[in-house]
């Protein structure tokens, strides 16, 4: 049996003719060409278009573009502008007799798209942001939709068959909308998506796209039908009591549906399979009604409610419908394309000119509104070139526009044109001109040693995995929190921004209580929260504060240095990229991990400690003073190892802590090579020797103060042990260490960044992970006999001369002010820090 599908192209109707049977070959050995065939084809298509479309997400990555730029200008590409040029390629790649193929599946995954699109919205964040995002958003409509309506004149064509009133809604809505899923993927790559200006923004576009819809929807109803008869009437009142049908009846349907649930079971599969068909349905009955498919999709996903329903519809549909069926929408759009149609100099400065007066319009209609609400020029600016975003919600109305032929080949070239360039321009532009200021004073107490022993002392823990949970709980408890010096600890659980908005939508409503966990990263949070909140019930004098970071592993270290710097916490502690393994071995659990420790470890504006997670004794016990841990802190001398010192003692007044201190001395011989040193160093004729030395007296007379007082506070203290050892290289060095490992649960060791000791000499060597120093590494390494968890410490040293100075204090101060050191940082640390006391 054989049907027909009809095409019209440049006013001439081309027949084609195919077979229902021609969907599968019988194979090459047969003397069939697969190409001839519909699926063998629909797969090359689509294969095509997904490697083509990741290769451009690839290129444009450096450019931090959203994947709808990729999606867009794939279509491009695969279309008679570029690829298509080439008869050859067009007949055997994308024929006319594949189109209809390709166009049910496209609108499939569009219709599945915009039900997605639909649950994502949270109508409940319009109340959240106030009464600012409304106006807002109709100032940035109504004044691109007058633009749009005055370019209307010069690109309607007398020709055309539409009337300039149905030309006229098109284009204003083209112009005027923001695509909320874009807007969204943007505000996250900037790192606004938490911040005021992002919360607005996003709430406007809300409203912005559903004032679009409703636009939209005036415009299909009176283009089909062209004698703006009875019949566009009914198709609009049908509409409406489409909608009223899905708020009174669905709605609670499927809210009964989530009721049936049992507590802690995640949704039936029968009830997914329900929600799945439903959307068709309303594509069906939308669709039948006289309005776009979209709209039966799109409706029904704004009326199934936020949790854990919604939750479950992202995470199982969100991948196979963004990444597989909806590229295949941007090449059918792709093949209507034609570039050659905009012809001539006036047609192109039309295009500019319809493009620079969208943006203006967008962006002054914007800040007349923010500059109302007194918010600053730069923001307001900032928020109408957010507003600027496009994408597919465009490139849908563009094509229904086209379809109808509302917009003639030219119109819809220039129209995608537009749709690219506009949300280009955002990023760049909004990273030049929107700075946000930080709105916190600069602290004082950045470091252990520096938090007086009456203060409350904050800590931030990040968290990748569970796994992180038990050994971080266990140190922090061992940290000896007290009514007299609380512990406040902001629980960071760090998750990577996917290529999806819907995944940072989902992180953030992970804590819904009672409801069960319905994807990983929402377990693991909700695993994370409570292993915290259990700590804090047992525990007094904790507070825990739980936050979720979201971003891509490049710039997560920028998240975790804000946070720390924003709560003012005095010790950063962050897991070591590798875990240990079941035989006793170390593996890496993500190679990005190490990446974000180095860049913390370069950026961080406190005190930072690396855990070695090896288990701590006593993981399972969370009640206060039950743990008994063996502590030992390694001291060489500086900055860092005065700081692991510090937190040695703060973990000291634990009644269940043991702590041993082991001093390490150079010997004659590495005395004599130090002096040797010297002796190089004074040859050179360089102006910075004597201010090294002088650097290095201080260090040394720093090391000596802090350890006698050390000594002198805790001389009738039982649970401390101080040992001192002479040793003259690193290999006598590593010996003194292996006569204690045995003995404890915890090494605490400085990092030693920028110092270059004798007593650690050959060490680095074999420096497998040099974030960790010379000590640290070596006790982090497989090849240790004893697996001990370790901590390795980095003191904050200031990030310039502008930085609050410390300084020694009188010995007869308490130990725990820890001197009060000044110091400003010199040009990077490898140099020795210079100290200056203060009156």
């Amino acid at each position: 049996m054989a049907a027909e599908l009809a095409t019209i192209t440049n006013k001439t109707e081309d027949v084609v003719c195919y077979s229902p049977m021609m969907i599968t070959t019988n194979g090459v050995w047969q003397g069939e060409n697969p190409l001839d065939f519909a699926l063998p084809l629909f797969i090359l298509q689509l294969t095509l278009v997904v490697i083509l479309t990741r290769i451009l997400v690839l290129i444009l990555k450096p450019f931090r573009q959203p994947r709808v730029i990729a999606e867009i200008l794939g279509g491009v590409i695969l279309g008679p502008s570029v690829l298509g040029r080439s008869k050859k390629f067009a007949d055997t790649v994308f024929p006319i007799r594949s189109v209809m193929v390709l166009e049910a599946m496209a609108n499939v995954g569009l219709l599945y798209f915009l039900f997605l699109v639909g649950v994502e919205m949270d109508i409940a964040l319009i109340r959240r942001t106030g009464k600012k995002a409304i106006p807002i958003a109709l100032a940035g409509m109504v004044v691109p939709f007058l633009i749009g309506i005055s370019s209307s004149f010069m690109l309607h064509k007398s020709s055309q068959d539409t009337k300039q009133g149905i030309f006229v809604l098109f284009l204003g809505v083209v112009l005027s909308v923001t695509a909320f899923p874009v807007l969204a993927r943007i505000l996250a790559k900037l790192k606004l998506i938490n911040t005021e200006i992002g919360r607005i923004a996003m709430s406007a576009a809300l409203i912005n796209d559903i004032f679009a819809w409703i636009v939209l929807a005036f415009a299909i109803a009176f283009s089909e039908n062209k004698n703006m008869a009875l019949a566009s009437v009914w198709v609009l009142l049908s509409s409406v009591a489409f909608l009223i049908f899905c708020i009174i009846v669905i709605r609670p349907l499927v809210g009964w549906m989530i009721r049936r649930t049992p507590e802690g079971e995640s949704i039936s599969e029968v009830s997914i399979c329900i929600i799945l068909t439903g959307v068709l349905i309303c594509g069906f009955i939308t669709d039948a009604i006289g309005i776009h498919s979209i709209f039966g999709a799109f409706i029904f996903g704004l009326v199934i409610p936020n949790g854990p329903l919604a939750v479950t519809l992202i995470e199982r549909l969100d991948d196979f419908v963004s990444g597989l069926l909806l590229p295949l929408f941007f090449v059918i759009s792709g093949l209507k394309t034609e570039i050659s149609a905009i012809d001539g100099v006036g047609t192109w400065a039309l295009l500019v000119l319809v493009i620079v007066l969208a943006c203006a319009g967008k962006i002054a209609g914007t800040v007349l509104v923010t500059l109302h609400y007194r918010i600053p020029i730069h923001e307001g600016v900032t928020l109408g070139l957010l507003m600027n975003a496009k994408g597919l919600i465009e490139m849908i109305v563009i094509n229904i526009g086209k379809d109808q032929k509302v917009l003639d080949e030219k119109t819809f070239a220039i129209m995608v044109i537009v749709t690219v360039l506009m949300t280009a321009i955002i990023i760049p532009i909004v990273t030049m001109i929107y700075k946000p200021a930080r709105k916190f004073a600069p602290y004082k107490r950045r470091t252990v040693q520096s938090t007086k022993p009456d203060s409350e002392f904050r800590v931030l823990s990040c968290i990748h995995t569970p796994r992180n949970v038990p050994t971080i709980i266990n140190l922090l408890e061992a940290s000896c929190p007290t009514k007299k010096s609380p512990i406040c600890v902001y629980v960071v659980h760090l998750v990577e921004l996917t290529g999806r908005s819907s995944a940072m939508l989902i992180v953030h409503n992970t804590r819904k209580s009672g409801r069960p966990a319905l994807n990983r990263t929402q377990a693991q949070s909700d695993h994370i929260i409570n292993a915290f909140e259990n700590f804090e019930q047992h525990v007094g004098c904790v507070s825990v504060q739980p936050l979720t970071a979201i971003s891509p592993y490049s710039t997560m270290h920028e998240d975790i240095c804000s946070i720390a710097e924003d709560k003012r916490v005095a010790f950063l502690i962050i897991p070591f990229h590798k875990q240990q393994t079941v035989d006793g071995g170390m593996e890496i659990t993500n190679p990005n991990f190490r990446m974000i420790n180095q860049n913390v470890l370069a950026n961080a504006p406190c005190s930072v400690g690396i855990l070695v997670d090896r288990g701590l004794s006593g993981s399972t016990r969370l009640a206060a003073n039950q743990v008994t841990h063996h502590v030992a802190v390694l001291f060489f001398g500086g900055p860092d190892d005065r700081e692991a010192l510090s937190y040695g003692l703060r973990m000291r007044e634990h009644p269940g802590i043991n702590l041993t201190v082991m001093r390490f001395l150079p010997g004659e011989a590495a005395l004599e090579d130090r002096r040797s040193d010297s002796r190089k160093r004074s040859t050179n004729n360089d102006s910075s020797v004597l201010t090294v030395v002088t650097d290095d007296d201080k260090e040394k007379q720093l090391d000596e103060d802090y350890i006698s007082d050390f000594r002198e506070k805790t001389a009738n203290d039982d649970s401390v042990l101080y040992i001192e050892r002479v040793v003259n290289h690193g290999e006598e060095t590593v010996a003194a260490i292996r006569t204690i490992d045995h003995l404890h649960d915890l090494f605490i060791v400085g990092r030693g960044q920028g110092t270059i000791s004798p007593l650690t000499a050959g060490l680095t060597d074999w420096s497998e992970c040099p974030e960790l120093g010379a000590i640290g590494d070596l006790l982090a390494s497989p090849d240790q006999v004893s697996v001990i968890s370790v901590l390795v410490v980095q003191q904050y040293v200031g990030m310039g001369q502008g930085d609050h100075s410390l300084t020694p204090d009188s010995p007869g101060q308490q130990l725990h002010d820890h001197f009060n050191l000044s110091y400003h940082r010199t040009q990077n640390r490898g140099q020795q820090p210079q100290f200056h006391t203060q009156p």
